[in-house]
């Protein structure tokens, strides 16, 4: 019995999307079709993880975030050379949300950016490892 998880997410144009993710990420395409816009889908996977996105189609309800809408939730990817994909983003007409910031006491740097399609990346890249109870106590001091 195959299990695991998928992040299923509409688009306007789901080929257009891909090509974009494509210069960002190391995306390994697992399915992709190639009909009109409004009818296509793509299945993928960023190291391991496995997406599928489909085109924006009202018919089925299916619909794209709307420019200006906030959004509660975004994509999150832990990565090897954050400046390397983060430039990439850039050149791929990304937004930018925030550069890359390095948190030593953190022992990270991220940087977020909104994709052409309107969601929005966080980029990770992890310096050395810091434990649950390290992080909970630095957090603590911002909270006193």
């Amino acid at each position: 019995m195959v299990q695991g998880v998928e992040f299923d997410f509409v688009v306007k144009d789901s080929k257009t999307a891909l090509e974009q993710y494509k210069s960002i990420f190391d995306v390994e395409v697992v399915e992709e079709t190639n009909f009109k816009v409004g009818n296509n889908e793509a299945v993928f996977t960023i190291y391991g993880t496995r997406f599928h996105m489909l085109d924006e189609n009202p018919e089925y309800q299916l619909f794209a975030p709307k420019e200006g809408q906030a959004q509660s939730f975004w994509f999150n990817v832990t990565v090897p050379d954050i400046q390397e994909t983060y430039d990439k983003a850039m050149a791929a007409n990304a937004t930018e949300i925030q550069p890359v910031t390095r948190m030593e006491e953190m022992g990270i740097s991220n940087a977020m950016f909104l994709d052409s399609f309107g969601y929005v990346w966080m980029l990770h890249e992890v310096h050395r490892e810091v434990s649950f109870e390290e992080r909970v106590d630095i957090l603590s001091k911002d909270f006193e």
